[in-house]
């Protein structure tokens, strides 16, 4: 299992009309495994469905 370091923007703010950053660390066996995490993780915590998401970089974390 490897740790990705998962870079991005979700929606959200006051109104709703901002993109504010977010970095997150997760343990996943892939990169595709790893993105899908964070997008369960940020719609359960933010109540964001995917579309209010977006991932800028993933990196592995040796």
């Amino acid at each position: 299992m490897n740790n990705f370091e998962i870079k991005g923007r979700y929606k959200g703010g006051l109104i709703g009309k901002t993109w504010l950053p977010f970095s997150k660390v997760v343990e996943s066996q892939n990169e595709t495994n790893a993105v899908n995490k964070v997008y369960s993780l940020m719609g359960s915590k933010h109540g964001l469905k995917r579309g209010l998401i977006r991932i800028d970089e993933v990196k592995i974390i040796e």
